[in-house]
């Protein structure tokens, strides 16, 4: 079970990792405070995926402490486990199954009293009920990450950790994991996201840090980050629409959960 704790859901300190030579964590301090959603900003190497690995327990860390929701990961790996869910950087779903088969599949794997149920209600939260007899195989890229998704939540975990999940989607499949990721924190859940894409980091996340040569070189919700910079000068300019902004205009953005389900 998820272990009840008043402190932040995540909290690292002075966090180190090495690959040979190559200092990957150099020092990393992070707090995550419950039912939020930070995102940890960074270019390729810069120690995201590491980060979350060793958050996860999948890794041990060189030095420094982390505590996920009040167990400490490197002695109580096992109570950090039942607190915590990790979607990785690709759709884990099994294809040959169906929408409804994965779930039920992660709830026995759980050993929750009612699999069958507990998938109902997370197709139903997902807007997958439509697909739920469908091979996810047949579903788009969007239905296949909000599964994987939806999977993650299997068992109510606390915490929730999502490697760069948007990587490879198109521009109406991400907005789909936008909406699915706000709902987690809607929940309660508590959501450590991990990406490059500034844009998601500035619709998403009630906090950001910024990783760079392993270490949090700055932290705050985006108005402060903002304040860091001089006071914007007011200019008219005429403003042009992105490349997202028209192919969402012509294929219809009205409905990014409404797609080929049928």
């Amino acid at each position: 079970m998820p272990i009840t704790d008043t402190g932040p859901a995540i909290r690292v300190r002075n966090l180190t990792k090495s690959y040979g030579d190559v200092r990957v964590l150099d020092g990393l301090d992070l707090d995550v405070e419950r039912g939020t959603i930070v995102a940890l900003l960074g270019s390729n190497g810069a120690g995201k995926t590491t980060a979350v690995r060793i958050l996860s327990t999948l890794l041990r860390a060189d030095g420094g402490t982390a505590v996920v929701d009040g167990a400490d990961v490197a002695t109580q790996a096992a109570r950090v486990r039942a607190s915590i869910s990790l979607t990785g950087q690709f759709a884990a779903v099994d294809e040959v199954l169906t929408g409804r088969e994965n779930l039920t599949l992660v709830g026995r794997l759980r050993h929750l009293p009612d699999p069958a149920r507990v998938a109902d209600a997370l197709l139903e939260r997902f807007s997958l009920t439509d697909a739920a007899r469908r091979a996810a195989s047949t579903y788009s890229g969007g239905m296949r990450r909000r599964l994987d998704i939806a999977m993650s939540l299997v068992g109510e975990p606390a915490v929730v950790f999502l490697d760069e999940p948007t990587t490879g989607l198109d521009p109406q499949a991400r907005l789909e994991v936008w909406d699915a990721v706000r709902s987690l924190a809607a929940s309660g859940t508590t959501v450590l996201l991990t990406t490059q894409y500034l844009d998601e980091a500035e619709h998403l996340a009630d906090r950001i840090a910024i990783l760079h040569a392993g270490r949090i070189i700055a932290e705050g919700t985006l108005a402060e980050l903002r304040a860091l910079f001089p006071p914007t000068t007011v200019e008219y300019v005429e403003k042009q629409p992105t490349l997202e902004e028209i192919f969402l205009a012509i294929v219809g953005s009205a409905g990014p959960l409404a797609e080929e389900e049928s």
